[in-house]
């Protein structure tokens, strides 16, 4: 495969990102997403036949300007989104390509894929996995994003067997994701697997105007917003720093 002539479909780069995995990093938000989440802060990255096309060359060259700084930080190209990996092939091409030039590879998902031929090969391309935990109830899971959490949580576990860096990110919803009981579940599903990094992401509405721009119900508009009061009684629950 010419992997130079892939073609991707992508909603919006960041050339400096220090949130998006470690160090400096590129990060490429990529169009099209198979979830429903209720809490979503890009609504307009869900449809794939929106964003912009784009060769792997083309995204290669962007990535370049900013080679130095990436490397000077142990940072690199992470993959957002929307959801990469509804763009096996773009990814796969971009990644050997980012191997090539000794970049390293991140990539943002909620992990709810099964494990094929081309998820493993990524697998394998890939140095730091972002992975959402969306909720470890199914039912609440459900509720949020339309899909059952089962995938998500094989997918970790598959990244355990793999040695692979994880990093797992739990927006904190305040009286969806925030129940004890719930909470002590997902520690103890953490200790089951190697996680270099866990963290709450306090629940905001900032992306409801992007609802209200393509017309549709924001459904959360009646939760508040997550604060630090929050996030610290929700870390007691689950004895982290």
């Amino acid at each position: 495969m010419d992997n130079e002539n892939v073609v991707g479909k992508i909603h919006s780069f960041e050339s400096l990102g220090a949130v998006d995995g470690p160090g400096i990093r590129f990060v490429i938000f990529m169009q099209g997403c198979n979830l429903k989440c209720k809490y979503c802060q890009n609504r307009d990255t869900w449809d794939i036949n929106l964003g912009n096309a784009y060769t792997v060359k083309e995204v290669i060259e962007k990535i370049m300007r900013y080679k130095n700084y990436m490397l000077a930080s142990n940072g690199g190209v992470t993959l957002s989104g929307g959801e990469p990996l509804l763009q096996q092939d773009f990814v796969i091409a971009l990644f050997q390509e980012l191997k090539k030039q000794n970049i390293s590879t991140c990539i943002d998902t909620s992990g709810m894929f099964g494990i094929t031929d081309k998820i493993k090969q990524i697998v394998d391309l890939t140095d730091v996995f972002l992975l959402d935990i969306k909720s470890i109830n199914d039912e609440v899971c459900k509720y949020l994003t339309g899909f059952s959490n089962k995938l998500e949580l094989e997918f970790a576990r598959f990244l355990n067997e793999k040695n692979k860096r994880i990093w797992i990110r739990q927006v904190l919803v305040p009286g969806i994701t925030d129940k004890k009981e719930d909470l002590l579940k997902l520690k103890d599903f953490l200790n089951e697997i190697n996680v270099e990094k866990f963290e709450f992401l306090p629940y905001h509405d900032l992306g409801k105007y992007k609802w209200e721009k393509l017309g549709l119900e924001y459904e959360l508009k009646d939760i508040r917003t997550a604060n630090n009061e929050d996030v610290k009684k929700a870390k007691k629950i689950m004895e982290i720093e």
